[in-house]
């Protein structure tokens, strides 16, 4: 008895041990989460105002705003969703309905989960090389690209796992009926995962909002507003970055505005995605 008690005992130690040792960790995360967005908001919130949103960015020693690098960042993250989501889309639906257990799809799981992990610089190099080198110049539709690039994988991985999810008697019924194949995957697994693949674009769109280096080698930057898709574009990203590194207060001040602006449309983004995915458990 007193064996059984003493062992109990240690368990109950080693348990509280582990318990505060995970405690701690998860509170030193969040108070560096909040130091950051602590900082954000003091040092971004003081330069918040219609000009921000109405004004070019300005040249040195002068104030203005990040009309042009907002809507260069719009216009390039909506084209890269575009063209990533429907190839993500289309490919994490052949893994997972087609050929969940073919030997290909093995081949592009290992070739996605690297694409997952690679360093964004990598992907702007290579999209450098595969079109601004051959075209002459940096342009907004090469900075698109990049960013396809970066959301095929998000993409393609929450879309597999989704349809996995679906229960196979949803697709037995489906065929039971007479339903092809494209159109059970069409109005019953899509339908029944939908919640979880919208969520795997937004979270997608998270990631490529504030993505700088692969928008150095391919789109550059642009001081003036340009809506040439053949041109340089300005992006939030990247005039943050040199706005941060300048010695000019006005700049440094629209690099923190502009940095506020993509960490509160990420949360944002995060928020109503993961309250699309709490709508679906608890359908």
């Amino acid at each position: 008895m007193s064996t059984a008690t003493s062992l109990h005992q240690s368990r109950k130690r080693k348990n509280s041990v582990m318990m505060t040792l995970c405690v701690a960790a998860a509170g030193i995360g969040l108070a560096w989460l909040a130091l950051i967005l602590g900082a954000l908001l003091y040092k971004g919130l003081s330069g918040v105002n219609l000009a921000v949103f109405t004004e070019m960015t300005p040249p040195p020693g002068d104030s203005g705003g990040l009309l042009n690098a907002i809507y260069g960042s719009i216009v390039m993250t909506i084209i890269g969703v575009v063209v990533g989501t429907p190839i993500g889309v289309l490919a994490g639906t052949y893994m997972a309905e087609y050929g969940r257990f073919s030997k290909l799809t093995t081949v592009v799981r290992f070739i996605n989960d690297i694409l997952l992990s690679a360093p964004s610089i990598i992907i702007g190099l290579f999209v450098y090389e595969l079109m601004v080198r051959p075209m002459g110049h940096f342009s907004a539709i090469a900075g698109a690209v990049a960013l396809a690039i970066l959301v095929i994988p998000v993409v393609v991985r929450t879309t597999e796992d989704m349809l996995n999810l679906v229960p196979n008697a949803l697709r037995e019924a489906g065929t039971a009926i007479g339903a092809p194949r494209w159109v059970v995957i069409k109005s019953v697994a899509y339908r029944a995962a939908l919640s979880g693949i919208v969520t795997g674009i937004l979270l997608s769109i998270a990631r490529i909002s504030g993505e700088t280096a692969p928008l150095l080698f391919t789109a550059l930057n642009n001081q003036f507003w340009s809506s040439n898709l053949n041109a340089p574009m300005a992006s939030l990203p990247v005039t943050i970055f040199q706005f941060a590194l300048s010695p000019y207060e006005e700049w440094q001040q629209l690099a923190w505005t502009g940095a506020l602006i993509i960490t509160l449309t990420v949360l944002a983004l995060s928020i109503f995605a993961r309250s699309l995915t709490g709508r679906r458990e608890d359908k």
